[in-house]
C-alpha cells in the first residue's frame, strides 16, 4: 500500500530521477576507479575459466544500477523516508560498499581486501533485498539479479585471489 502522505506524481518522478542520478554518480566514480587498472594491471591477472569477457561488465552493471534505483524508489514511495529509514539506509550503505569494492580491487589493486568487501556487500544486499521485499514485493524482486551478480562477482573475485 502506498503511503497516502507520499508526494504527488510529478514529485515522485523527480525522486525516481534522483535515485537514478545517485546510482549514476556511484557508477561513474566506480568506472573512474576501474579505469586506473583495466588496461594495465587487470589483464595481467590470472583469471578462472568462467571469467566473462570484459565487454559484459558495463552493460550488466548499467542494468543493475537502474534496477536498484527503481527498487529503492519503490520502497521510498511505499514507506517514505521515515518508515523506510532502515531499508533505505542499508540501500545507501550497500552502494558505498559497492563503490569501495572498485577502490579496493582496481584502485588499490588489492583483490583480497576487495573479496572481504564483496562478501560484506553481498550480505548487506541480501538483507536490503529482504527488507525491500517486505515493503514492496517488486522492489525485492528487482534486487534478485543484483544479488545473483554480486554472488557471482564474489566467486570470481575469490578465484582471482586464489590464482594470484
Amino acid at each position: 500500500m502506498i503511503d497516502q502522505s507520499a508526494p504527488a506524481r510529478p514529485a515522485q518522478l523527480w525522486h525516481l530521477l534522483g535515485f537514478v542520478a545517485i546510482n549514476v554518480v556511484v557508477s561513474g566514480f566506480g568506472g573512474l576507479l576501474t579505469a586506473t587498472s583495466i588496461d594495465s594491471w587487470y589483464p595481467a591477472l590470472a583469471k578462472p575459466s568462467f571469467n566473462p569477457p570484459d565487454w559484459i561488465f558495463g552493460p550488466v552493471w548499467s542494468i543493475l544500477y537502474l534496477l536498484m534505483a527503481v527498487a529503492a524508489w519503490r520502497v521510498w514511495r511505499v514507506a517514505g523516508w521515515n518508515e523506510g529509514r532502515i531499508s533505505l539506509s542499508l540501500y545507501f550503505g550497500q552502494l558505498a560498499l559497492n563503490l569501495l569494492w572498485s577502490a579496493l580491487f582496481f584502485g588499490l589493486r588489492q583483490p583480497a581486501w576487495a573479496l572481504a568487501d564483496c562478501l560484506l556487500l553481498l550480505a548487506l544486499i541480501i538483507v536490503t533485498g529482504v527488507l525491500f521485499w517486505r515493503r514492496d514485493r517488486l522492489a525485492g524482486i528487482l534486487f534478485v539479479p543484483y544479488t545473483a551478480w554480486v554472488g557471482f562477482a564474489a566467486l570470481l573475485n575469490g578465484a582471482i585471489v586464489a590464482l594470484n
